[in-house]
């Protein structure tokens, strides 16, 4: 348990390394706030916290810098909200005074805007499949042999696919598939549009295989498809971390591997809003990395996830006050159209 002058001494010094990227000396946090003590005090502080393993010292300098076992207690036990300017503020409400038709255009909006205000990268997903439930299901007959299938959820997540067909289809089969399929899958968990269905249907319809095989294929396929939002991946190479040609390297990796993103942001959720610093991180691509995941929602509703990617030197502080601030909004935005 660290006493109240280290636990001072640790804190300027991180939110002084997150400020320049240099290695902080005594001299550089003399004067802050509840540090009155003289250099030579804060000097033997600063050998005692590197002790514990909370800051380290680089080779070709006399100050020190954050470990990650340093950035973990800054986190857990010395954060501080960051007042958010009024300029972001008023950014923020009339980002959020936008009008949406759909689920995934206020998870883009709000990524958007959290990228926008932190200048990190943001990384967001709508809602879980696991979790959604139809609300209704509308096929609309393109041409003959082509037909949209749109499939509503209790979320509001709109998913849309073109299925195409080997033989006719008329506007009256149209009809009485969209009856059927509601008939069976309305209120049921998005994922139940599987195998046994394709079974289902063809018995109660007398259609052809052919016809209710590929609706379910394609169905089954948007529906599983993760749809990932990027924002902001050009903000990163403007900060000195990215120097480093490794580091600069599996950014980039990162932002190619779609998979890797989703595995990042359904990692399990304590709490609405987690921190994983360098190798907290499962994937070895991470280890370089800080990732915040803010886990988005309206009252009881899952709006999906979006994760914020930066140096471990993260300003942790602005990232999360931005992140509650939005959640209040967009919670204080639902309650008045209701």
């Amino acid at each position: 348990m660290l006493d109240e002058r280290k636990k001072r001494v640790l804190q300027a010094i991180i939110e002084e390394y997150i400020k320049t990227a240099e290695p902080v000396s005594s001299n550089a946090i003399m004067n802050c706030e509840g540090l009155e003590c003289s250099s030579a005090t804060i000097r033997n502080e600063m050998a005692e916290l590197e002790k514990l393993g909370l800051l380290e010292k680089p080779h070709t300098s006399a100050g020190r810098v954050p470990s990650a076992k340093g950035y973990r207690f800054y986190v857990d036990e010395l954060l501080e909200d960051d007042k958010m300017t009024l300029e972001e503020i008023k950014y923020v409400s009339d980002k959020l005074e936008t009008k949406v038709n759909e689920l995934e255009d206020i998870i883009e909006i709000t990524s958007s805007t959290i990228s926008e205000i932190t200048h990190y990268t943001t990384v967001s997903i709508g809602p879980s499949s696991d979790i959604q439930k139809i609300e209704n299901i509308k096929f609309v007959l393109l041409s003959s042999r082509m037909m949209m299938a749109i499939i509503l959820t209790d979320s509001g997540l709109v998913k849309e696919t073109i299925i195409k067909f080997d033989e006719d289809i008329t506007e009256n089969q149209v009809q009485t598939l969209s009856y059927m399929f509601n008939n069976k899958l309305k209120g049921e968990p998005i994922t139940k549009i599987d195998k046994p269905l394709e079974k289902y249907l063809i018995e109660e319809m007398r259609y052809s295989v052919n016809l209710i095989k590929p609706i379910i294929e394609q169905m089954k396929k948007v529906v599983e498809e993760e749809k990932i939002h990027l924002e902001g991946a050009n903000k990163l190479f403007e900060l000195p971390e990215f120097n480093s040609l490794e580091v600069a390297k599996n950014f980039v990796n990162i932002l190619d591997e779609k998979e890797l993103m989703a595995d990042m942001l359904n990692t399990g959720f304590a709490k609405d809003i987690n921190v994983y610093i360098g190798e907290e991180n499962e994937k070895e691509e991470l280890k370089d990395f800080s990732i915040v995941t803010f886990k988005h929602r309206i009252g009881n509703k899952d709006l999906g996830t979006i994760g914020i990617i930066g140096p471990k030197r993260m300003n942790y502080a602005k990232v999360i006050s931005v992140m509650k601030y939005i959640s209040k909004k967009l919670n204080e935005k639902q309650e008045d159209d209701e």
